[in-house]
């Protein structure tokens, strides 16, 4: 359900950008305010609230009152959580824009980010999606710890440039850092042609398989310039869930990733590789004690004895 724009399809704004929410009231108001201060503002804004508990629900329909004509908000019935894949689901299916952008509710765009992304899609139509450098943003707080904390993703492929497929994937296949973030602009009917995001994915890597279908089978531009502040703090998904969290989304990921490839016919012998050598790693950061026995089996009985002695 929605409220606000009837929103209906036909004539629309240039870009759509997409917020999916959670219990965020402590920074969505920031976030929202960032799309506001757009150069370009020919967009609309919508707020899919995936069963908020705090003020945050509170927060985004004041923004509807606020800019009834530019900012929508939406729910799941009953104002149930249905994840994040589904979430963007939602706001994919209402959007009306030529292009698609994402924000995350605890981030934040600079100011030129549209203006700037909308210019590189339209003078590389061969392009599907445009994203810079996103910037780690630790200095948010304030502490003078944290002021000079910031860093930039560094990619390994040019900057500024049409890039075909898979060269972004396999980028961030071998650097998780390098992984695109919500900073990605899309085409709309791309998006669409994709299939959107995987509902299975309701929370973390449900941002990398939507970016690997796209990488996958559709040329992508990687700017050199920095459009999208990723703010860092223990409350964040990311941090939250450690190694062994970490480690078992990353294989459903992997595995995800290899059923995909083989059900739509795309072969690629360095992908296959490359995600044959992370379930391997990957092994072994979900069975610690199991890895250390194999590690004293390859150096031989003095280890495993060793490894034995230590345990009792």
């Amino acid at each position: 359900m929605s409220s606000g724009n009837s929103n209906t399809k036909g004539s629309g704004p240039l870009v759509s950008v997409i917020m999916i929410f959670l219990n965020a009231g402590k920074f969505i108001e920031e976030a929202i305010t960032s799309v506001l201060n757009q150069t370009c503002t020919d967009w609309e804004l919508l707020l899919v609230d995936d069963g908020s508990t705090d003020e945050s629900t509170h927060i985004a329909r004041s923004f509807v009152d606020r800019c009834p004509d530019k900012i929508v908000y939406f729910e799941h019935q009953n104002h149930v959580n249905r994840g994040m894949s589904a979430s963007r689901n939602l706001a994919i299916q209402n959007a009306r824009g030529k292009y698609i952008a994402f924000l995350d509710a605890d981030d934040v765009l600079n100011a030129n980010k549209l203006e700037e992304q909308t210019r590189v899609l339209e003078t590389h139509t061969d392009a599907v999606f445009a994203c810079g450098r996103t910037e780690r943003w630790h200095s948010w707080t304030g502490d003078k710890e944290d002021l000079d904390r910031n860093t930039y993703q560094n990619f390994t492929v040019p900057f500024d440039t049409v890039l075909t497929p898979p060269a972004i994937l396999l980028m961030w296949l071998k650097d998780e850092y390098a992984a695109l973030t919500a900073d990605v602009m899309v085409r709309r009917d791309i998006v669409n042609a994709v299939g959107g995001y995987e509902d299975a994915f309701s929370g973390m890597y449900e941002d990398q398989v939507f970016h690997a279908k796209l990488c996958l089978r559709y040329p992508g531009y990687i700017s050199s310039a920095s459009w999208y502040r990723y703010r860092q703090h223990p409350a964040s998904m990311c941090s939250a869930v450690g190694v062994q969290g970490w480690a078992v989304t990353r294989l459903k990921f992997l595995q995800w990733l290899k059923s995909y490839m083989i059900t739509h016919g795309i072969q690629n012998d360095e992908i296959f590789l490359l995600m044959q050598q992370q379930f391997k790693m990957l092994w072994h950061a979900r069975h610690p004690t199991a890895s250390r026995i194999v590690l004293a089996l390859r150096r031989g009985k003095n280890a495993i004895g060793s490894l034995i002695g230590a345990k009792q």
